[in-house]
């Protein structure tokens, strides 16, 4: 039976005429929560420029692309009452002044971190897989840890940076960094050293609680899952759902791993962090250091080494066939930081660049505009 997949997005909330973030976060969820008709798949988030939804678990990949775009769309609907929109970007293009929400926690994290949480408007994309048991879900982040920044690159969906250009494909993935707890992290070698590793960290004060475990791949303190969390937000759904069908496929195969006494690759996480690094740098433009040789390698050769490691499983759950034809279409049309550029070099303007992407986020929440 294939394992179930769930994902979160995360959306900001714009002004389409002027591209400026909007702090309406509370009054969008008022909404959602007023026409929900059991419970609402959105929740707040740190602040209130950006909103998020989250899907069911779906064992079929259309079932969650059909998820995807029912809980896109009704952020669109949601948004359009409230006065406001949404679009589907990592980071806001324009100058910005994040507002932090209320609530106890997010009142500690502003106190605490100071300009790191208060700068922290970024948007991601997590996705969750089952897993049958702690054990399996270490074993699992033990084995993928080496082909994460590969899906960054493949996300990668923030440019710009407060008015201007950062150099980055993903300059979300830079901001995240800035958090005590995120990045890769060392091989765990079991359920147990994961939690202690986990109660070690908790135990410094640093980090107000589980939650604030920002590894790049984790096991989900609210799920049986593993819950992959490098991702940026991607512009077209279309590459949510392939982030997810990879994500599944990386977990089929390291779980596989696991049982045939396979044991992990032993790459340093120093080096993990420079391949972080080089795929939020290049995204898909330039080289990334593959996860295999540990050198730069094209981008489009690294993501054919990331299909081929995943293969089986892919094809076993029935999603080779779609995978590869989601992965030819980004390599034709580029990532969401790639569309962006595209757009501001069109337009000559970062305003118009907000508004494009909210077109695009609001067309393509009908499954017939897949």
């Amino acid at each position: 039976m294939a394992r179930t997949v769930g994902v979160e997005e995360e959306l900001l909330l714009v002004d389409a005429a002027s591209g400026e973030a909007r702090a309406l976060s509370s009054a969008v969820l008022a909404l959602a929560g007023k026409n929900a008709a059991g419970e609402s798949a959105f929740e707040p988030e740190l602040h209130r420029q950006q909103l998020e939804f989250a899907t069911h678990p779906c064992a079929d990949m259309g079932e969650l692309a059909d998820a995807v775009h029912r809980w896109r769309a009704e952020a669109v609907r949601h948004a359009a009452d409230a006065g406001t929109s949404v679009v589907a970007m990592a980071t806001s293009p324009l100058p910005v002044s994040p507002t932090i929400g209320s609530g106890e926690r997010y009142r500690w994290l502003a106190e605490h971190y100071g300009l790191t949480a208060q700068e922290q408007l970024t948007c991601g994309c997590h996705v969750h897989v089952s897993v049958d048991s702690d054990e399996e879900g270490v074993a699992v982040l033990d084995r993928m840890r080496c082909w994460l920044p590969v899906l960054l690159a493949l996300s990668a969906n923030s440019p710009f940076w407060q008015g201007q250009d950062s150099g980055y494909s993903s300059y979300r993935s830079q901001v995240w960094g800035r958090w005590p707890s995120a990045g890769p992290v060392d091989v765990h070698g079991s359920a147990e050293a994961y939690h202690d590793r986990v109660r070690s960290l908790v135990g410094t004060g640093a980090l107000r609680d589980e939650g604030m475990i920002y590894f790049d791949a984790r096991l989900s303190h609210r799920y049986p899952t593993v819950e992959v969390r490098i991702a940026d937000v991607c512009l077209d759904p279309a590459d949510t759902v392939l982030l997810a069908t990879l994500v599944r496929g990386l977990v089929d195969t390291a779980a596989r791993e696991w049982r045939a006494r396979e044991p992990p690759p032993d790459i340093d996480t120093s080096l993990l962090r420079v391949a972080t690094w080089r795929a939020g740098r290049s995204g898909l433009e330039d080289r990334l250091v593959h996860p295999r040789t540990l050198r730069p390698e094209p981008a489009p050769d690294v993501l054919r080494a990331l299909l081929d490691h995943v293969r089986d499983a892919l094809e076993d759950n029935g999603d080779l066939e779609s995978a590869e034809s989601a992965l030819a279409a980004v390599h034709r049309r580029g990532n969401g930081a790639r569309v962006q550029r595209d757009i501001l070099a069109r337009t000559g303007s970062l305003r118009d660049t907000v508004a494009a992407c909210v077109r695009i986020t609001a067309s393509r929440t009908a499954p017939e505009n897949r």
